[in-house]
């Protein structure tokens, strides 16, 4: 009886060391000795991760994970995307880490009045993600940080960010003053786009959205110069001076031999921008120039534009620029 005694009192102490372990199995720490980046394709199961990881050496066993996880996992599933996995994760950390969805998270980043053929470079140049796209339609982004993942498609993130801009069109839109002097969204946009180009200073988009809506109600050229660059470079930097001939080219963008608005936009504009153009200052000013500082100084007469613009000349002079 005795002996019946001892012979079952060791079989729980096994049992207990056992389940001990096994327990253990799933809290201790893993054998990664470093932080490791792993992708779980979209459809992948548990043990389709459990093989990738064992590979990767993050886990010591797949078999080993897949029997704990169907225990300690309360029925928890995993997520496609990318994850980080510290160094040192135990199974117990690895499947919550899968499983909660807090994927890495990467950024691309459109800048305020970058035109389409920039943008599509900018996604083709991101080897992080997949796919090919066309150039966009001009003016259809809205310049922003967006997030994606490693793997998503060009198109996936082209499409956030043309939805974006189609939501803040519609909202500014919605807000706008009742006396504009553009009549439809996407005229917005095509003076938006100018007014981003003309000044980089936020303080001023207003009142330069009011100069070019009091020449544009007047019917007056509006003798904006990216809208000259725009047919010979499709917005990029022209990296010199314009010339003359530019200037006098006749086509459906240069707004120095063409009144109204340019044909389309000639850049992707900002929220601020659109924003700007439908709630322009009130202003009597037609005219403005670069006051050296990197802001304008505006004018409501062509005589004291001159007399501007004549300073403006001095200050490039001096500074050895002409």
């Amino acid at each position: 009886m005795r002996a019946a005694k001892i012979v079952a009192g060791l079989g729980l102490l096994l049992l207990l060391l056992i389940g001990g372990n096994f327990a253990y199995g799933w809290t201790a720490a893993g054998p990664s000795t470093r932080d490791v980046t792993i992708v779980i394709q979209p459809g992948s199961s548990i043990a389709a991760a459990a093989e990738q990881m064992e590979q990767g050496k993050i886990i010591k066993s797949a078999a080993a994970f897949l029997s704990r996880a169907k225990i300690f996992g309360r029925g928890k599933t995993i997520k496609a995307g990318e994850f980080n996995i510290p160094a040192g994760a135990s199974n117990a950390d690895i499947l919550d880490i899968l499983s909660g969805g807090k994927v890495i998270q990467r950024l691309i980043t459109i800048v305020e009045g970058m035109p389409a053929v920039m943008v599509y470079e900018r996604l083709l140049a991101n080897d992080q993600l997949t796919g090919n796209i066309a150039i966009p339609a001009e003016g259809s982004v809205l310049p922003d940080s967006y997030a994606f993942e490693k793997g998503e498609s060009r198109a996936a993130v082209l499409e956030r960010m043309q939805d974006a801009m189609a939501k803040a069109l519609t909202e500014a839109w919605q807000k706008r003053s009742a006396d504009i002097a553009v009549n439809t969204p996407q005229q917005a946009v095509n003076l938006a786009a100018i007014v981003e180009k003309e000044t980089s200073k936020k303080s001023e988009l207003r009142k330069v959205a009011g100069v070019y809506s009091n020449r544009l109600r007047i019917g007056m050229l509006l003798q904006a110069d990216p809208t000259i660059i725009y047919p010979i470079t499709k917005g990029k930097p022209l990296g010199r001076r314009i010339r003359q001939s530019e200037i006098q080219a006749i086509n459906g963008y240069n707004t120095y031999t063409k009144t109204g608005l340019p044909d389309g936009p000639i850049a992707n504009p900002s929220r601020a921008a659109i924003e700007a153009v439908l709630n322009p200052e009130k202003t009597s000013a037609l005219f403005f120039v670069a006051d050296g500082t990197g802001g304008h100084v505006f004018a409501d007469t062509l005589e004291e534009h001159n007399k501007n613009v004549e300073k403006w000349f001095a200050i490039r002079r001096a500074r050895g620029e002409i």
